[in-house]
């Protein structure tokens, strides 16, 4: 039985959902780069810039979810959040219904990523390639590693040439996601080699709101409780996940993989590729990691590959999707 005390903490909360400045009820659709942008103009006007940016959905919901708190003061702002994930999650539902998730493939890797960085470039082509070999790519739907992803997608069909060409175009405007020019350039990129074939799967968050969201994901998933974004993440990839060079958030989602594949939660378990020799044996040793608790029996059914090689992990995923039933 709910208390009088706790009622009037909920009274107006009609009045509330109306309010707020994301839209509550969207269980129909996910987001895309026009509607998260919404309002955005670039300028080459620094001032004129920022206040455009600032104006934009995105950065209006962002700036409530601050105001607000990032665990909410009020019950009525926790409510009108539940409601909104909940419809993102289930036009989620609707779009892997769409999209078969056993051809989903994660690649997972640092934020802070730079786009001159050569890793940047690889990441890039891999996805591009994936994705015109019949793949569709999922990331974290930020900037760094998971930009490369999305930008490969979005460059699938092209030629490697164009594809450079939006890579330096980039990295000509903004290096990182903290230059004033990174979503403006993005966008740029999509005028420039626009697209409606391929179809790529972002995920982001407003807790990480101070990172954009990358415009070059298709179709934008973005949450606020970011502890259910990290597992959908990591849920939908059926068909493998690329682990590239990451810190904090890259190591906790490796262990949140290998637990999933450990109990095959969803029946199997899928590849998990490590890219980068050096980074996963040496400087960060994860991988001997991987292959000692599988060995001693702390880790089981752990599809683990660990190479610099992109023709080597097209391979793996492709040699994967042959062990999936698909009655």
């Amino acid at each position: 039985m709910i208390s009088n005390p706790e009622l009037g903490k909920i009274e107006g909360l009609g009045e509330w959902l109306q309010a707020v400045p994301y839209e509550v009820l969207r269980h129909d659709r996910l987001y895309n780069a026009e509607e998260l942008y919404n309002g955005y103009e670039p300028s080459e006007d620094e001032a004129a810039d920022k206040e455009s940016f600032a104006a934009c959905y995105d950065s209006r919901v962002y700036q409530h979810f601050i105001e607000q708190g990032k665990d909410a003061k009020d019950v009525k702002e926790s409510v009108a959040r539940t409601i909104h994930d909940h419809g993102v999650q289930t036009a989620l539902k609707a779009f892997l219904a769409e999209h078969d998730p056993r051809k989903c493939i994660g690649i997972m890797g640092g934020h802070a990523l730079l786009r001159t960085d050569p890793m940047f470039s690889f990441v890039t082509m891999l996805s591009k390639r994936l994705t015109e070999e019949g793949f569709f790519m999922v990331s974290g739907g930020g900037p760094g590693a998971m930009e490369a992803t999305h930008l490969g997608a979005w460059m699938a069909g092209r030629t490697n040439k164009e594809t450079q060409e939006a890579i330096q175009m980039l990295a000509a405007a903004a290096v990182s996601f903290n230059d004033r020019k990174w979503v403006s350039s993005a966008l740029e990129v999509m005028h420039r080699f626009p697209q409606s074939r391929y179809v790529s799967l972002g995920i982001p968050t407003w807790l990480y709101g101070h990172e954009p969201s990358t415009p070059f994901a298709t179709h934008i998933a973005k949450l606020f409780t970011n502890s259910i974004r990290e597992d959908i993440i990591l849920t939908v990839a059926y068909g493998g996940i690329i682990y590239t060079p990451g810190s904090a958030g890259t190591l906790q989602e490796v262990f949140q993989n290998a637990v999933q594949d450990h109990y095959l939660s969803f029946g199997f378990a899928s590849p998990m590729v490590f890219l980068g020799k050096k980074y996963w044996s040496e400087e960060v040793p994860v991988y001997p990691l991987m292959q000692f608790l599988m060995e001693t029996g702390k880790y089981k059914n752990l599809l683990l590959t660990l190479t610099d090689d992109p023709k080597e992990i097209e391979e793996v995923l492709k040699n994967f999707q042959k062990t999936i039933s698909y009655e």
